[in-house]
């Protein structure tokens, strides 16, 4: 995997990992691996952009990297069969690698970095966290918060 991609999935692990902000689309599963994952969490096309433009020289052998490995050597492995190919041709558009990576973990989103309306894989923490923005309006979107005063 060449460095410029590399940091995009080093960025990702940390998004996935460590952001308290993703709250609003936790859900919940029943796999032997885990008990919740997220789902559509709306990242902003511009991330989602350079990450497939920084990928297109990488080389990859699955479109959905959450499951269908080969583990029998202990380490995931391409299955048998698969061919290595370069990112573009299991991701053809940025949505396809945003979207399929990890089984729609991540949705493009329409929306721009600065917009308050997607996820912001990178940022200037100096700066303070645009995503807390974005997670606070989708939490209140998805509760229905404001609808009470309407009955």
């Amino acid at each position: 995997m060449e460095p410029a991609c590399k940091r995009h999935f080093i960025q990702d692990t940390c998004l996935y990992e460590c952001s308290p902000n993703l709250g609003p689309w936790i859900q919940q599963v029943d796999q032997s691996w885990r008990k919740e994952r997220i789902l559509d969490v709306p990242l902003c096309k511009e991330d989602c952009q350079s990450w497939w433009e920084d990928c297109r020289s990488s080389y990859t052998c699955k479109s959905n990297w959450h499951k269908g490995w080969n583990w029998t050597s202990g380490s995931n492995q391409c299955p048998v069969g698969a061919d290595c190919q370069p990112f573009h041709i299991y991701f053809p558009t940025p949505a396809a690698l945003c979207n399929e990576i990890w089984s729609h973990s991540y949705k493009v989103s329409q929306y721009s970095r600065g917009s308050g309306r997607c996820i912001q894989m990178w940022f200037d923490p100096a700066q303070g966290n645009p995503n807390e923005e974005v997670a606070r309006f989708y939490a209140e979107a998805m509760s229905g918060a404001g609808l009470c005063g309407a009955w």
